[in-house]
């Protein structure tokens, strides 16, 4: 499940990969079918690089297919690698291997083709080709060992410098803005000589203090040098400057394109680019919305300052953590990506930050929507003495499939004056975080503008907000709206023995199946499950399979809740309205 998991986040930003199948050592260890999972289930082009010189609690090294020599590994820890022929017992195998290997390989080499076919084929050309089709993610070599004994690791690095990019390889791209807000998109040189451009990837308090971990794109990082914060706007000075080995930190006085190098004591936040002077920003990750909620409450004040450092730290390391307030009980709400998400960070309040705090109830984020478009036709008027308030807006407010919020004036003849558009738009911006049917933010609506009327002293930016928001609260519920909860993908991996009971698990709680695979006595089943039925499923999946299931999730999309679920939003919606919350 780790390995889809991961697999699906490198396919999404375009990242090469070879694989190693460990723990040949192991009982049940099956190369041959691991590589044949990788093909079936990651649908990648999987080549074994190497077979394997005994399995189980017979291994003992392995054979390289490039070049047809055996690898064994003896020492306390591996380290004395012996090179041998290959077994008797293995030539034939190995002889196949290859020539399976060479015509995979061969697709991305027309010279090593054309050495095949005259049989002059060099280790020079094999590697050639494999690194053309892993820079093309178009192939996976597989190699393989048991990594606690050190067996296969050494072949595999060398694996890693001969076929993985170096940052020269990668084509990064990046967002100017010059003045005016324009946006000029370009790409990174990796060149030392070009002006800086690094990144922010990851914050760490560590024992030298906090981390800032950045990776250079181009340019030239200097101690003692200013650079220049394109998110904040706030240039800030270069201290120390370190390499990091493991646990041991190695001082440095500079850092150049394609190094990954640690800051000391910047103020910055995960993700944030930095730059010599110009404003520049890396294409970000994907982040997804929260969709967890949690209210935590601190057991007294010196528990409260613990946890504020602690959720200030965290929201800086992890931009899929979010942190509020809510307006109505006061507590602190923390967001994340799923249950074991948020448990993990309450673990770290607890333990690193010696906060003792209570939880609530998990809150799901629900959303709504209108189902069918809406006229709107409001004014908005006002006399207080002196000049009043004036606005007349007239338009359509109409589902949007896109899910996001669209607004478009088709008025003419200046009905409403050019300058109060952006106000009218505006309003009902403002109007979005909470819908009139439960309460939720409302997503996937399109606001079209078609008439209107101002008067040349009544009439302002505030008074078309004010009407377009009076408008919003009036005419929405005209529109059919519905709630929507979040779908989580939940993938579930199993011995197919067990399939029956995960999909009741599954359909207990309202779960669509979306696909089944099985493979040699295991199984991989793909549903939609809405998210407020996911709380303790872990434990329920593990007492329903003796423990022999896992399962991965993540938030697939918005879908229109069942009546029953939508009517308790309602009632509770009421309720708060009623009680003036």
């Amino acid at each position: 499940s780790q390995s889809i998991t991961v697999d699906r986040q490198m396919k999404r930003y375009n990242v090469p990969r070879i694989a190693f199948i460990n723990k040949c050592d192991r009982s049940g260890a099956n190369p041959a079918r691991v590589t044949e999972q990788l093909r079936e289930k990651l649908k990648h082009n999987a080549v074994m690089m190497q077979i394997p010189i005994g399995l189980e609690d017979k291994h003992e090294g392995v054979v390289d297919l490039i070049r047809m020599k055996a690898f064994t590994f003896e020492g306390d820890n591996g380290e004395k690698i012996v090179e041998s022929d290959i077994p008797a017992a293995l030539q034939v195998e190995a002889e196949a291997r290859r020539e399976a290997m060479l015509d995979a390989v061969s697709m991305f080499s027309d010279e090593l083709m054309e050495a095949m076919l005259e049989e002059t084929v060099t280790e020079e050309l094999i590697h050639d080709a494999v690194r053309k089709g892993v820079l093309s993610n178009e192939l996976t070599p597989v190699y393989m060992g048991s990594a606690y004994k050190n067996k296969g690791v050494q072949l595999m690095l060398d694996a890693v410098m001969r076929y993985l990019p170096s940052p020269t390889d990668i084509d990064n791209t990046a967002i100017q803005i010059k003045k005016g807000g324009e946006e000029v998109e370009f790409t990174l040189s990796n060149s030392v000589d070009d002006d800086l451009v690094c990144n922010a990837f990851k914050l760490e308090e560590g024992p030298y203090g906090q981390l800032t971990y950045v990776r250079i794109y181009q340019g030239e990082l200097k101690k003692g040098a200013d650079i220049f914060n394109s998110r904040t706007g706030k240039k800030v000075k270069v201290g120390r400057l370190g390499r990091m080995h493991a646990d041991e930190m190695e001082e440095i006085e500079s850092g150049h394109a394609g190094e990954i190098i640690a800051l000391f004591g910047i103020d910055c936040a995960s993700g944030d680019t930095f730059t010599s002077g110009e404003r520049i920003s890396l294409s970000s990750m994907h982040v997804p919305e929260p969709v967890v909620s949690l209210a935590v409450v601190p057991e007294d004040n010196k528990a409260a300052s613990n946890m504020s450092k602690a959720l200030h730290r965290f929201t800086r390391e992890d931009p899929t953590f979010r942190t509020s307030q809510d307006p109505e009980t006061g507590d602190t709400i923390i967001s994340g990506m799923g249950e074991l998400h948020l448990e993990v960070y309450i673990e770290r309040i607890k333990r690193e930050f010696n906060a003792v705090v209570s939880t609530g109830a998990p809150q799901v984020k629900y959303r709504e929507t209108i189902t069918q478009p809406v006229e709107f036709d409001y004014t908005h008027k006002k006399q207080t003495g002196g000049s009043g308030q004036y606005a007349k807006v007239q338009g359509l407010m109409e589902p949007n499939d896109e899910g996001d919020f669209e607004f478009e004036s088709k008025v003419v003849g200046g009905r409403i004056p050019t300058e109060y558009i952006g106000a009218c738009q505006k309003g009902f911006e403002l109007s979005m975080p909470e819908g009139q049917y439960i309460g939720a933010p409302v997503q996937g609506l399109k606001v079209t503008m078609l008439d209107g009327n101002s008067h040349a002293v009544d009439s302002s930016d505030m008074a078309f907000q004010t009407a377009c928001r009076a408008a919003f609260r009036e005419f929405y519920g005209k529109g059919k709206p519905v709630a929507l909860e979040p779908l989580m993908l939940v993938s579930i991996e199993g011995p197919s023995e067990y399939q029956g009971d995960i999909i009741k698990t599954l359909m207990q709680r309202r779960g669509v199946i979306v696909g089944t695979t099985e493979d040699e006595g295991f199984v991989r089943v793909d549903a939609n499950v809405p998210l407020a039925e996911m709380f303790g499923y872990a434990t329920v999946l593990r007492s329903s399979t003796q423990g022999k299931a896992e399962f991965t999730m993540e938030f697939a999309r918005y879908a229109p809740a069942p009546r029953e679920v939508a009517e308790e939003l309602v009632k509770e919606y009421v309720e708060k309205k009623s009680q003036g919350k």
